[in-house]
């Protein structure tokens, strides 16, 4: 195991057999954002999607949530005390460029990225668990958009994701009444993949982890971006980066072991070429 320098107690982050494991910290809050979290986050990501050792990215929460998003607490707290805020045209950029470096890195990485979700997950919380590719969730996890209850509209992307999800109209119940959902009411959502008891959360989410980083990175780097473009790009489009990817995969050395290894009836060894 090796340990990744993140700058900040908020976050974690560690890589083991393939598998980046990245951990948002703050138990005391719910693993509710920091600017130091989110910053480190950032630098995290760009830093997994660069490296040779990892192909597959697990983002998870400490002390038994995923995040509760904003800092509800440090909102009130700044409102109490008068604090001015930052001009807007300077907080919209900046929460733009945190946005892209978190949930559109999480969506965008060429590699499989898994949602490890302990407990709740509520606000910008739940759209980075909808950045990823997969979510596992503990059967005690709890879910919100939440953004109705503190008066605010949403970000980290969340709507993009849930309303190509569940559509339009469900996306809109869901973030105008902003209600806690079960776990096993966002799996019947196909907001999560699959849930399990939170003392088996671990050992399921790593053994797919595991198996997705010893996988054909180079085909699942392209059918990722197959499966992306599918949500808005139409069929020519769709079906022309298809085969574009097809046959390049058929020329790696990958694609080669992978048909050799059937033809001598022995395991693969994929090596990412």
């Amino acid at each position: 195991m090796t340990a990744l320098d993140t700058g900040t107690d908020d976050l974690l982050a560690e890589v083991a057999d393939g598998v980046a494991v990245i951990t948002m910290n703050r138990p005391s809050r719910r693993n509710a954002f920091s600017d130091d979290m989110l910053d480190a986050l950032g630098r995290v990501l760009a830093q997994v999607e660069l490296s040779d050792e990892v192909g597959c990215v697990v983002l998870t929460g400490a002390g038994g949530a995923f995040s509760a998003g904003g800092d509800v607490k440090a909102m009130a707290d700044r409102g109490s005390s008068g604090a001015t805020s930052v001009p807007v045209d300077v907080a919209i950029h900046r929460q733009r460029l945190n946005q892209q470096a978190t949930s559109g890195k999480l969506w965008r990485m060429p590699k499989p990225t898994i949602a490890q979700i302990p407990g709740p997950a509520a606000g910008a919380g739940f759209a980075l668990a909808l950045a990823c590719d997969l979510r596992y969730a503990a059967e005690t996890a709890i879910f919100t958009t939440a953004f109705a209850r503190v008066a605010f509209a949403g970000d980290y992307g969340g709507t993009w994701f849930l309303t190509r999800l569940v559509g339009p109209a469900k996306a809109k119940e869901l973030y105008y009444f902003s209600e806690r959902l079960t776990a096993g009411q966002v799996e019947k959502l196909g907001l999560v993949n699959a849930v399990f008891p939170a003392d088996e959360l671990d050992r399921e989410v790593m053994d797919r982890a595991r198996r997705l980083a010893g996988g054909p990175s180079i085909a699942y780097r392209y059918m990722k971006e197959n499966l992306n473009r599918a949500v808005h790009g139409n069929l020519e489009e769709c079906m022309d980066l298809e085969v574009t990817h097809h046959i390049h995969t058929g020329l790696t050395e990958d694609h080669r072991e992978a048909a050799q290894a059937f033809v001598e009836k022995r395991e693969l060894r994929f090596r990412g070429r």
